[in-house]
Formats: C-alpha cells, structure tokens, sequence
C-alpha cells in the first residue's frame, strides 16, 4: 500500500544505506526512472556516486530538484495547465513591468510613483518589477491563502491590486489556483491510473521543504511511494525546544512575569541544538502534521572525541549547561588529551586564500595520516562557493606535483563561474556600458575560446599587452565616444589614436620622432608581428561595431537576435565548448520566450539585459 513514509538519521551514510536497501525492490517498468529529488547539484552528485559505489553501477536515475518534481505531480495531474512556466519570476518581472504605468495613477501606489519618476531608461522599473516578482513567488509559496483571498477581492492596498491586475494574466496558472484543483482532481482516484505519474519519489537529504510542497507530496503518497530521507541530530522529539534567548523573550511577552520555565513549559533541550536548528525544528514541525509512517536509525558516536562528546548530547538531548569553576580546572588539567583531540578545530585566519591554505595543509596531513581515508570520504562546506573558487582553483588546481595534488571538484556555483564562455560573453557585455578600458579588452583576449576564434595563441597575448602600453592606449574607443559619456572630446590614448600608430608604423615606418599627417607611427612591428596586429584588429573591430549597435534600445525578441549573433561572431565551438556554447544560446533564446509570455514589447538599453543576467543563467532557464 502507497504511503507517505519517514526514515530519520543522524548519519547520512545510513540514510544512503536505507534508501540503497529501498531501491533493491525493483519498479514493475524497467523503463520506468528512479526518481531522488535532491536539493542542490552537490547533494546529487554525492548520492549517485555512493549508490554506485553500493550497486556497482546506477542508470536511469532521475534527480529534479524539489520545484521540478511538484511541477511535474501538478502537469499530470491536472489537465490543460498553461504551458508556460508559472512558477518562473523572470516572467512575472516582465509582465510586472508592463502594469506598473497602468498603475502608479491609481490611489495607493503614491510611493511607487515617486520612485519611478525619472526613470528614462526602465532601470528603476526593472529593478523594483523584479523585487516585487521575488515577493510575489515566496508569497504563492508561504502564503497561498493570503493569494487567494486577493482573488477573491479582499485587500486594498497596492500589493493586492497588482496582483489582482496581474493575475488577468497568468490564466490560473499560479500555485495556489493549481492546488486547489489539484486537490479537486484527485478525490477520483481513476485519474492517478490514467496519469504518467511516476511509481515511488525518493526526497534526500533536504533540509527544508515549503508546506505547499509537502501538501502536494503527502496527497500524492495516497497513489504512489514517497520516501523522504532526512537528517536529524537528535532521536528525541525536538520540534518544540526553546532557545535561551527565545526563553528569555517569552518571559518578557508575559504579562505576569512571576511565570517560570516550568509552568509555561518552556523546554530548552540542549542548547546548541536549540540556538542553532531553527530551520531543522520548523520542518520537522511541519512534516509531523502529515503524519508519516516513521522509520528511525540512529546512531550514538560515544564520548571518544570532543566531536562525538557534542553529537552524543545532541542526540540524547542532553544539555550540559554553563560549566562550574570545578569544571574547568578539570579541562585545564586535561588540556593535553584536548590538544591532542583534532576532530574540532577551529583557525583564525586573515584572508580567504589563507583559509583555503591551511584547509589545502589539513587535507594533506589527514591523507598522509590515514592510508584508508580517500578525497571521495570529504566534502568541505562553505556558505559562499563563489567567494572561494577562484583561491581553490589557484591552491588545488595549481600543483603538478602528484604526491601532493589532491583531486577535488566544485559543486553549486553559478553558470556564470563555472563556464568560461559564459563568464567571457558576460564580460563582453560589460564592457559595451564601459568606458573600454584597455585592461577589460585584454581580460577578454585572455579567454582561450575568443583567442581560436580569432586565430590567436597564448603567447600572442604579451606582444598584444606590449603594443597597447607602449601606443599609450588607455581607454575609449575615439574621442567622439568620450563625449557621449558626457567627458571632453579629446583622441589622446584611445583605442583609434593607438591603433593609428600601429598601422601606420607598419605600413610606413619612418625615422624616430618623425609624424605623418599628426601621427606618430609605431615602428617596432615586423615578421609574423603583422599577422598577429591583423588578428588583433579584426577582434577589436567587430567589439567596436557591437558596441555602437547596442548603444540603441531594442525589444527583448531583438536583443536575443542580436546576442545570438554575437555569440556566433565571438565563439566557435569544439568538442570540448559545444555544451557551453549551447547552454549560452538557450540562456539568450530566454529573451524571445520572456517577450511573448509577458506581452512586454517595449524598448530597453542593454543596461536591462545585463541587470536580468541571473535570469538568463539560471539554471531553470537554460533547463528548458
């Protein structure tokens, strides 16, 4: 019988072990995929090469991530749902951008009106649109009932006449509309046989899921299997412990502060548990509401480590409380076993490539110490990958040295960062809302992809750096450029005066100090020089040409036609960029589809496109 079921552990490597033993039962189809929903690319990564490593090999595996997998329950479910992408901000922010004018006449929207005055070139409008997009989706996610009482036409103020207007719009096609028929739909329990749902959902190692979430996976668990494998530090029902702090704040709220802990029944548990598993304590108040089929496994670590001294208590909900004076002669006299007692360190450090250095010397020693351990048994947290990458590129990916070189891969960073082609085309567009600065058109010439392109090499690169220094060449494209940016228009040290020298000091060279017609030709060009400065130019002819066309407004079908050419004129795909290639044309073919599926057909700068960048990398948008 299909149920919603529960498997909580302290361990995750018992958790995989259950879901491996779960998997063993085989599916009716073997056509049919297992489906893990997982959290992030991390995670996935993590539980499909384990169950590889138990099973030997794993296929046809599916793993969509939480708002995937309830879009797919809700497409099979319910019939004729818009084929747009309801849940994607990104088209909300367009047609929010296309109301706002309708709207900031309207009484309510005063303090909107005043924002956006002044607003020529839609910035502002894009980036309040956006925010308020953001808003809209967490509330049709936390706060479906407040959505639907707006439908209904209660609330005045302006959130709810916006999104009354908005909602002309979405044909139905938002969550909270969808939930209602989805609940509708499956009272007939027919409906399910005749769907493509699939036969048993699997949800890993995630932390927390939103109630609407959990609504949709309970009510299905009726028709199929769901599974959900979570981690939890304690074996004890924790969901109503109190931190100090909370505590403190209750006993302030009472009127009658004579009240104590004990007779408000203020459970604290364990300290560190209460102050610091928020997030957990909240979701596993709101899964116990749906009451699941409850599997536990845990595991107690012991006393051996310090480590396992705090795990142990957690788990056993034990607190310690604040030490005595007597407890802490005690932990003095025994600071030499605690020296000794590496499993918590903790290091200062000034910088964050110091951090990756002594995280870089740790892993080493660790590896050296201990034969058995593998870089596979380690996974290394950070609450911004981004901010660390390029120092673990420079400290892990910089050594040649194979007894020191320790394997190692980044998980969750953006698009952006982890494609080179996309990192360059965004730097490209950067540099069109520039003052072209010669250091940001070197940067680019950098890129390996735009140097096949051209037909340049590496070491082209300093013979490159060395004409634009010794030219002076400094930034601007002319001096005409220079005097739309609202500056003096004057030639010395742009890109035109420098590339002036270059040609004519190659075609005419002349004696030291010696000008023709107020140039001073640059002489020092000779050989295959010359085919390199060809090369050169080409590049820097075509960046100039793009960047005086995309000084004009155009609609977002329009600026996808222009960036699709773009790409095509910048980057020539191999067996080794195809993927990247392609992943940027289906971030940029986003604009078209935005354009027909908000109706927004206005004129907006470049300065737009590149304010809506998150959108075009996201991963949801280049899944499509």
């Amino acid at each position: 019988m299909s149920e919603l079921r529960l498997y909580t552990s302290n361990r995750l490597e018992i958790l995989i072990d259950e879901l491996a033993h779960l998997l063993e039962a085989p599916l009716h189809s073997p056509m049919s995929p297992e489906v893990i929903v997982t959290q992030s690319l991390g995670m996935k990564r993590w539980v499909s090469f384990e169950l590889a490593h138990r099973f030997g090999v794993l296929t046809n595996c599916y793993f969509p991530f939480p708002n995937i997998i309830i879009q797919e329950i809700l497409h099979a479910v319910i019939d004729d749902i818009p084929e747009e992408r309801y849940l994607d901000t990104d088209i909300i922010t367009w047609r929010i951008m296309k109301l706002l004018p309708l709207c900031v006449e309207q009484v309510g929207f005063e303090n909107i009106r005043n924002y956006l005055s002044q607003d020529d070139r839609f910035l502002k409008s894009f980036q309040l649109s956006s925010q308020i997009a953001n808003i809209f989706d967490q509330y049709l996610t936390f706060r479906p009932d407040m959505i639907m009482s707006w439908e209904r036409g209660e609330g005045e103020d302006w959130q709810a006449k916006l999104w009354r207007m908005l909602i002309q719009t979405l044909a139905n096609g938002h969550p909270p509309a969808l939930r209602e028929q989805f609940f509708e739909k499956i009272k007939d329990p027919s409906i399910v046989s005749r769907t493509d749902l699939p036969e048993r959902i699997s949800i890993f190692g995630i932390s927390t899921l939103p109630i609407f979430h959990m609504e949709i996976v309970t009510a299905i668990s009726r028709f199929i299997d769901v599974n959900i494998f979570l981690m939890s530090p304690t074996q004890m029902y924790w969901a109503d412990i109190r931190s100090g702090h909370d505590i403190a704040k209750t006993l302030r709220q009472e009127k009658n502060e004579s009240y104590t802990v004990d007779e408000l029944h203020l459970e604290k548990g364990n300290s560190l548990l209460a102050s610091m598993g928020r997030i957990g304590k909240d979701f596993l108040k709101v899964i116990m509401k749906f009451d699941p089929q409850d599997y536990t496994c845990f595991d107690d670590p012991g006393y051996d480590s310090l480590l396992h001294s705090i795990q142990s208590d957690i788990l056993n909900m034990i607190d310690r409380g604040i030490p005595t004076d007597e407890d802490v002669k005690k932990i003095l006299i025994s600071s030499e076993m605690i020296q000794e007692d590496r499993s918590i360190r903790i290091n200062s450090c000034h910088s964050p490539m110091r951090e990756v250095e002594i995280l870089y010397d740790f892993l080493l020693d660790l590896f050296n110490s201990d034969p058995k351990l593998e870089p596979r048994d380690v996974i290394v947290m950070t609450p911004d990958i981004e901010k660390y990458s390029p120092f673990i590129q420079a400290m892990f990916g910089a050594l040649s040295d194979d007894e020191r070189k320790i394997p190692f891969s980044i998980a969750d960073r953006s698009i952006r960062r982890e494609s080179r082609i996309v990192e360059t085309f965004f730097s490209i567009l950067d540099l069109f809302d520039s003052r072209f600065e010669a250091s940001n058109v070197l940067k680019i010439v950098e890129c390996e992809d735009i140097q096949r392109r051209f037909g340049l090499v590496s070491d082209d690169l300093n013979l490159i750096r060395r004409w634009v220094s010794e030219t002076r060449i400094c930034w601007g494209i002319e001096g005409k450029y220079r005097s739309d940016l609202g500056l003096p228009e004057f030639k010395e040290n742009t890109w035109k005066t420098g590339i002036e020298r270059l040609l004519l000091g190659y075609a005419m060279p002349l004696e030291e100090g010696m000008m023709f017609n107020g140039i001073l030709p640059y002489n020092n060009i000779e050989g295959r020089e010359s085919l390199v400065l060809g090369r050169f130019l080409e590049f820097f002819n075509k960046l100039s040409a793009y960047s005086l066309s995309f000084s004009t407004r155009k609609t977002l079908s329009k600026w996808d036609r222009s960036l699709m050419t773009l790409i095509d004129d910048f980057f020539s795909s191999d067996e080794d960029t195809e993927s990247d290639v392609q992943t940027l044309r289906n971030a940029v073919s986003r604009l078209s589809v935005m354009e027909e599926q908000s109706d927004f057909c206005e004129l907006i700068d470049l300065s737009l496109i590149e304010s809506s960048r998150k959108d075009l990398t996201s991963e949801r948008s280049i899944s499509s």
